[in-house]
Formats: C-alpha cells, sequence, structure tokens
C-alpha cells in the first residue's frame, strides 16, 4: 500500500492463507445459496454518461436484509457444529450485520442475541427483534456493546459472530465475487467500500483466486481511512477519524484481526472520497433510480467516479453494498 489513488505493488504469490480463503468461498456459495438472494448486475451507464467505461451495479441493497452482511452471517451460522447451533448465537451490531445474523439464525432455527449500544436506531432494534432475536442493551458506543457482547458469549458458551474479524463470515461476504463472475464472466475492475476489510477481503480473495487480473480498489471516506493507514502502517494502529456520511465502515480495527493481511494482499489500489462527493452520490443514484443507498455505498461509486477516466473499455464494477440509510443521514441527503 503506498498512497491514495495509487497502484499497490502486485503480489505474485498470496499467502497460503489468503489462498486458501479465495478457494473456500466456492464452498461457501454452495453452503447458503439457499439462504440469500442471488442480487442483481445491473448497468450503471445512466449514471456515467459520456464515459467510455462499462460500468455495472452489483446490488448488495437489494439483498433480503437490504445489505451484504447477511451473506457472512448465514456461512458462519450454517458452519456452525450442532452442538455450537444448539447453544444460539450471540452478536454486537446497530445496523446490518446485527439484521444478517437475526435473519440467518431465524432461517437455521437457531436461537441469537444482538448486544446494541444506547444509541441504536429505534427502528434497527425493531427490525431485528421481529426477526426473532433478543436485543441486549449495552453501552453507549459499538464498542461497549461488542465488549459486553464477547464477554457474555464466553461466560455462557456461545458462538460469537463478528462482523469483519472471522474467516467464515469472510468467505460468506465473498460471494458476492462468485455471483460476479457467474453474471459478467470478463470483470476488470471492481469498487468497495472498506471498514473492518470483510467485504472487500472476501471480494478480492476469491477473485485472486477465479479472476487474477481483475483489479480491486478499496475506496475509504477521507474521513474514516482506518484500514487503509493500518495497511500502510503494517500494523493495526489507533487511527483518529470524524464523523463521516459512511456509517458502516466507520470504526477501528479489533487487535489481531484476521482481515489486515487479507486487505493487503488483495487491495490494488486505493481511493480517498469526501462528504461532499459521498452525498452527491447517493443523490445522483436516487435521482436517476428511485433507490437510497448507505453511504458506505456512495463511497464506492464516488471513487469510481472520479477515477473512471482510467477505465476506457474495461467492465467495472461498483459494489453497491447496502440500502439500510439512518433517518439522520437521509435527512442529509433531502
Amino acid at each position: 500500500m503506498v498512497g491514495v489513488n495509487s497502484p499497490v505493488p502486485h503480489k505474485a504469490n498470496l499467502s497460503s492463507f489468503v489462498f486458501d480463503l479465495g478457494r473456500n468461498i466456492a464452498a461457501a456459495h454452495q453452503r447458503i445459496r439457499s439462504s440469500v438472494l442471488t442480487t442483481p448486475l445491473e448497468s450503471a451507464a445512466d449514471l456515467f454518461p459520456g464515459t467510455q467505461a462499462n460500468v455495472f451495479f452489483k446490488l448488495e441493497n437489494r439483498q433480503h436484509t437490504g445489505s451484504f452482511k447477511l451473506r457472512g452471517a448465514a456461512n458462519k451460522i450454517l458452519s456452525l457444529s450442532p452442538d455450537q447451533a444448539a447453544r444460539g448465537v450471540i452478536a454486537a451490531s446497530n445496523g446490518n450485520h446485527g439484521l444478517g445474523v437475526a435473519w440467518a439464525a431465524k432461517q437455521a432455527g437457531i436461537s441469537a442475541e444482538v448486544f446494541v449500544s444506547s444509541h441504536v436506531s429505534p427502528a434497527k432494534a425493531q427490525r431485528i427483534e421481529e426477526l426473532d432475536a433478543r436485543i441486549r442493551r449495552a453501552g453507549s458506543s459499538p464498542l461497549e456493546a461488542e465488549l459486553a457482547a464477547r464477554a457474555d458469549s464466553e461466560k455462557v458458551g456461545k458462538v460469537f459472530i463478528s462482523p469483519y474479524n472471522d474467516i467464515e463470515v469472510m468467505a460468506g461476504q465473498g460471494t458476492i465475487s462468485v455471483e460476479l463472475l457467474q453474471q459478467l464472466p470478463r470483470v476488470d475492475t471492481v469498487f468497495v467500500a472498506v471498514g473492518g476489510g470483510g467485504l472487500i477481503g472476501g471480494i478480492g480473495a476469491y477473485l485472486k483466486h477465479a479472476s487474477p487480473n481483475t483489479e480491486v480498489v478499496g475506496c475509504w471516506p477521507k474521513n474514516s481511512p482506518v484500514m487503509m493507514e493500518c495497511m500502510k502502517a503494517g500494523k493495526i494502529i489507533h487511527v483518529p477519524e470524524s464523523y463521516t456520511l459512511s456509517e458502516s465502515t466507520a470504526g477501528g480495527l479489533e487487535s489481531g484481526s484476521v482481515t489486515l493481511e487479507v486487505c493487503r494482499s488483495v487491495i490494488d489500489r486505493s481511493v480517498l472520497v469526501s462528504e461532499e462527493q459521498i452525498l452527491y452520490a447517493m443523490r445522483r443514484v436516487r435521482d436517476a433510480k428511485g433507490w437510497l443507498i448507505e453511504g458506505a455505498a456512495a463511497v464506492a461509486l464516488a471513487a469510481a467516479d472520479q477515477a473512471m477516466s482510467l477505465y476506457k473499455g474495461k467492465n467495472v464494477v461498483v459494489v453497491i453494498c447496502g440500502g439500510n440509510v439512518s433517518p439522520e443521514v437521509t435527512q442529509q441527503v433531502g
């Protein structure tokens, strides 16, 4: 990783860990295919008039829970032993991950508890409860809720499902790229928003295995480039952040997160975007398509927009990672 808007030296020899993850994603695809939707791949030509690239959206906002997070949750839950499943699972999330765990647990017929902080949206908490998961309130921040959930999972012997720091979760997210190559056999570049690294790590690991010439572009808000800075440092560090519309990519990395090595191996280029560019991208999609997409999805779109001149004649995919927008962000979109 060498800097903003710049290529990363290609690593011809992926670590065995990353290579094995890429191979395991095909198995994850078979495991979860009846539990998740195959989301559409749709032309985005109307949002890029005059461009000489072929631009497509991979629409994870059309997933059952409105987000790609269901894939990782489903793969983790369906990978549990009978004894683990009988005990139920625990997660911590104020949003998409909690919805994914609740949905996947209900489909599998097992119990789920989701720890949320005091700042959880009442609407999100209600949706989780409607999926028969038990809401547990702990702390005033997502980190405090996560620490409480982890402590409780160890105490009662239930599996804790991390939103990103888990191999099975990452493999589940990577099933997006299995579908993608079935829908578009030649993918030259894919733009993916980056938070904890589970989404781009899974997508990138499979593409490096099945389509090694595909460029994987990591996209960050300037106000929260956590994984990017950790990649540059070669280790997990504290990265100062400020408010961003890309709520689902904000926040620090867990110590020892498995996603760091994967992201360093699979991300070929990095792009930073401003809050103004994120908001503009959200409004463009709303006006052109009638969709309200998450700030994180708009990060990937804004990054693609500023780099599109590089991709004449190429097949470019932007991952629209979700469509669950908080009331606060919806108000800013207008």
